[in-house]
C-alpha cells in the first residue's frame, strides 16, 4: 500500500504540523480509541441472551418488589389519577 519513503514522509509533515511534544499524547489517544473500537466490536459479536430465557439456573426472571409513590400522592404531582 505505502511504501517506506511516503511513510517518512508523512511522518515529517506529522511532527511539523503536531510538534514532538504532541505526539505520545496523540500515539495514546489513538491507542485507546483501537482499544475502545475492539472491544466494541467484541460486544457486539457476542451472542445476546434470548429474550425469555432465564439469566440464571432457578432464576424465574420475575422481579419482586413494591410501587413506591411520588410525591404528589397515587396520581402523581398534579393529583390527576392514572388511567
Amino acid at each position: 500500500m505505502f511504501g517506506l519513503s511516503e511513510l517518512a514522509i508523512l511522518l515529517i509533515v506529522v511532527l511539523v504540523v503536531f510538534g514532538a511534544r504532541k505526539l505520545p499524547e496523540l500515539a495514546r489517544n489513538a491507542g485507546r480509541a483501537a482499544r475502545i473500537l475492539k472491544s466494541e466490536v467484541r460486544a457486539a459479536k457476542e451472542p445476546h441472551e434470548a429474550p425469555g430465557a432465564p439469566a440464571a439456573p432457578g432464576d424465574s426472571g420475575v422481579l419482586e418488589g413494591r410501587i413506591v409513590e411520588g410525591p404528589g400522592g397515587p396520581g402523581g404531582p398534579s393529583g390527576a389519577p392514572r388511567p
